[in-house]
């Protein structure tokens, strides 16, 4: 008799639909992105995401620089950045390491984003304002766009919270940036098992506040589809969106970047995409980018 095995057997690779292809890009901008980063000792999403479009982007001069280190203290479930509640001290010279590797590039569009820092008091905003300050100081003619966590942490009185918050988006919205992006990355039904540690309401209530504390800052937000919402779900959420006053929309496919991820629920097809991007712009999104490679800063200095 055969023993049994100590393993779980491995399910077989899924077969990816002929449109989830990512494109080559530029072979050059790519090994120099990724060399003056890796110099620098840098960190950038478009890497640890493995984003499919880093290519494309590095050659039209935009990159997406990862700020407080490779550790996020949050364990979102579908995200490909490592996770850990001891994340690595806060850099001092990261800010002007970024700005070193903007100017040696000649970037002409940087987004800036983060890991959760809720290990910090100001939860990460000062990472974003001293980043942008070192990048002007030696490029300022760079567009800065940035894409930030909720700041939220750490408060039981809600009303607390909230003020906590609203301070630390003020303080990056003075840093004056050409757009300000969060993600509710899914619909609010799957806000729980999707995004650990923050909530639906919470993230329209962040837009809602820049909005407000910056009314000449445009606000963006992004969803990926895939993770068993509806069509009926996405609207919603778009329409939610927009009562806010959100105005530019990303919409993208979501691919599991591991087996201990969460799986794929279903690949949305192009024209699927198309369709809700035409739908964004009915409602009046001013900026919509729809497809199934889309992600949050694809083609994010382009206008229209």
């Amino acid at each position: 008799m055969t023993p049994p095995s100590r393993y779980s057997p491995i399910p077989p690779v899924e077969r990816l639909p002929e449109w989830i292809r990512s494109p080559i890009g530029n072979a050059s901008a790519l090994e120099a992105v990724q060399g003056v980063v890796k110099q620098q000792r840098l960190h950038t999403i478009c890497e640890e995401g493995r984003c499919p479009n880093r290519g494309e982007c590095y050659a039209a001069g935009t990159a997406t620089f990862l700020l407080g280190g490779p550790i996020c203290t949050r364990s979102c479930a579908f995200c490909q950045v490592d996770k850990g509640q001891a994340p690595v001290p806060v850099d001092a010279a990261e800010a002007e390491r970024v700005a070193e590797a903007v100017a040696v590039l000649g970037l002409r569009y940087v987004v800036l984003t983060a890991v959760a820092r809720d290990d910090l008091a100001d939860h990460g905003a000062g990472l974003f304002t001293a980043t942008m300050a070192a990048i002007r100081r030696r490029s300022p003619a760079v567009a800065i766009e940035v894409l930030t966590p909720d700041f939220w942490g750490g408060h039981r009185d809600p009303a607390a919270g909230e003020r906590a918050q609203r301070q630390r988006l003020a303080a990056v919205l003075a840093s004056r940036p050409v757009c300000f992006n969060h993600n509710l990355e899914t619909v609010e039904r799957l806000q729980g098992e999707v995004r650990r540690g923050a909530t639906y309401r919470r993230s329209l209530a962040l837009l809602a506040a820049a909005r407000e504390l910056a009314p000449q800052t445009p606000t963006k937000s992004g969803l990926m589809l895939g993770l068993g919402e509806s069509h009926d779900e996405v609207l919603a959420t778009l329409a939610d969106l927009r009562a806010v006053g959100c105005e530019r929309l990303t919409l993208g496919q979501y691919l599991r970047p591991s087996l201990s991820h969460l799986p794929v629920a279903r690949y949305w097809s192009p024209e699927e995409f198309d369709e809700l991007g035409a739908r964004a712009r009915e409602m009046g999104f001013a900026q919509v980018r729809s497809g199934p490679l889309v992600r949050s800063s694809y083609h994010a200095g382009d206008e229209g």
